[in-house]
């Protein structure tokens, strides 16, 4: 039989037949996925691409397939003020209270702000935060645990929590999604303190023989899993974690997120635990590396990555996701525990070339590790000399998916999307970096000041840290004394002068 077409059926035919046999390809405008793997406490010297002397081959595919940054900066030397800038847009300094937070601290990114998750939620993007939050939770102190507890992620624009609520060095030692505590038993509701033991339940101090790990200071309250914390907590016995299972949950959590959004564009936030205090690796890393737990936890933070990279490669997604992999400060050896992290150092460096370190207003504080991989756009194995602060995440993102933040919102961050991903090696003029007790410093071009403070040498806890402060300006070229080891403040007063009017210029910002 032959068939017959009004004229011009023919053309509409083919058409039909071209576009039902060859498929469109996606835009190539279409905004890619984002995974930001925020670290705990990782210094930039403790993996290998960054000369550390502990495998991380994961972790380095990120920097051999895409770019290594050298000029990277978190905010601040402590996890929560480095949390809140890099989510806000704004220094922590600038709002009270975002010091570290104590594990029943209330909200303090609240709904209505403009935020990273934000932005990319109005830009179509499925957001999630898995892991550490440490920016508190509630609008109303004490915290209710047996109840929904908002505001928290969900009101700032995450459409999805599964959260260790402040850190695993402190009570409640329970995870949290999104707005309720994860298997607790409503007969053996929670209750926490930070002021006084609860029911007298045993204690670090009181009872160290229920200990398998040690404390050295301060974290000698209420025990979990056989590790004492900071704080009290009674109830809650089935919620618990289990401190050598919590990767394995996050990447857990992590891998169904993404098959769940794998048909849209989605931004995980993937804050690991690894490798804050306490450091308890799961048997299948405990040993591996001869460095005792903080060398263990450092495989196990790239068993992670590697994990997440696994199945972005099982779901055809590698190469429309853009991973970036950061710290939140500097690291520390002896932050609260017995377990040998300095004794067992051996070649390895976690400092790297830099002074000071967690808590501390030297370069070593603020100084991470900056990796991001973007596989067909990033050209591999690239490095960049760009100075870069996490801070800017917002804005730059809000430029990749076109969207607008007013002037007078995320006041701190810049555009710096060209140079995130290596189409220009400029990056910021300057920034500013947040020590404890808020003391600041300055970088500008090569040279690094920091603000006259006259408190303790070295930090009080028994971490062994350089505090970096002093009574007297400090003024530092970082590029040729990258140790700051010679203070040229004396030499170079108009350069102090500058520095200094440029940082009360910021200070003074609105």
């Amino acid at each position: 039989m032959k068939l017959f077409f009004k004229p011009g059926t023919q053309l509409l035919l083919l058409c039909c037949l071209i576009f039902t046999v060859f498929p469109v390809k996606a835009q190539s405008h279409n905004n890619p996925n984002i995974i930001l793997i925020y670290t705990d406490d990782l210094g930039y010297g403790d993996i290998s691409i960054y000369g550390g002397d502990i495998p991380t081959p994961h972790i380095d595919e990120l920097g051999e397939n895409g770019l290594k940054f050298s000029n990277a900066y978190a905010t601040a030397a402590t996890c929560t003020p480095s949390r809140y800038s890099m989510l806000t847009g704004e220094y922590a300094w600038r709002k009270k209270g975002t010091g570290v937070a104590p594990g029943d601290a209330t909200s303090l990114i609240l709904p209505g702000r403009t935020t990273l998750p934000g932005v990319l939620q109005q830009a179509g993007y499925k957001t999630a935060v898995i892991g550490k939050w440490h920016l508190g939770l509630g609008k109303e102190a004490p915290i209710n645990w047996n109840e929904e507890i908002k505001p928290g992620p969900l009101e700032i624009g995450f459409d999805y929590a599964y959260l260790l609520p402040a850190t695993g060095d402190r009570v409640p030692t329970v995870f949290l999604e999104n707005h309720r505590v994860v298997n607790l038993d409503p007969e053996d509701p929670i209750t926490v303190s930070y002021r006084k033991n609860l029911n007298n339940n045993p204690t670090g101090n009181n009872n160290p023989e229920q200990l398998k790990m040690m404390y050295s200071h301060g974290h000698d309250q209420s025990i979990t899993n056989g590790i004492s914390r900071i704080g009290y907590m009674n109830g809650g016995e089935k919620a618990r974690w289990k401190d050598e299972d919590i990767a394995d949950v996050l990447v857990n959590k992590s891998e169904a997120f993404i098959e769940e959004n794998k048909e849209h564009p989605f931004f995980l936030y993937l804050a690991t635990h690894d490798i804050h205090v306490p450091r308890v690796p799961h048997k299948r890393f405990a040993g591996v590396t001869g460095k005792g737990p903080r060398g263990d936890v450092i495989v196990q933070l790239d068993y992670t990555v590697g994990a997440i990279q696994k199945k972005l490669r099982e779901l055809n997604l590698e190469e429309n996701t853009i991973i970036i992999f950061t710290s939140d400060n500097g690291p520390v050896l002896d932050d609260g525990y017995v377990d040998g992290a300095a004794e067992r150092l051996g070649e390895h460096n976690p400092f790297g070339n830099f002074r000071g370190g967690k808590y501390s207003a030297f370069e070593a504080g603020t100084r991470v590790p900056l990796l991001v991989q973007w596989k067909g756009r990033i050209t591999a194995g690239s490095e960049s000399t760009a100075l870069m602060s996490q801070v800017d995440f917002l804005r730059s993102f809000a430029a990749l998916t076109n969207q607008k933040v007013p002037k007078n919102k995320a006041i701190d961050s810049q555009d710096h999307w060209q140079a995130l991903i290596g189409k220009t090696a400029q990056g910021r003029k300057s920034l500013v970096q947040e020590a404890i007790r808020n003391v600041l410093s300055y970088v500008e071009g090569d040279y690094k000041y920091i603000a006259p403070n006259p408190g303790p040498a070295m930090v009080p806890w028994d971490v062994n840290i350089e505090t970096g402060f002093s009574d007297k300006p400090q003024l530092y070229n970082l590029k040729n004394d990258p140790g700051e080891t010679n203070n040229l403040a004396s030499e170079m007063p108009k350069k102090v002068e500058e520095m200094k009017t440029a940082l009360t210029q910021i200070e003074n910002q609105k």
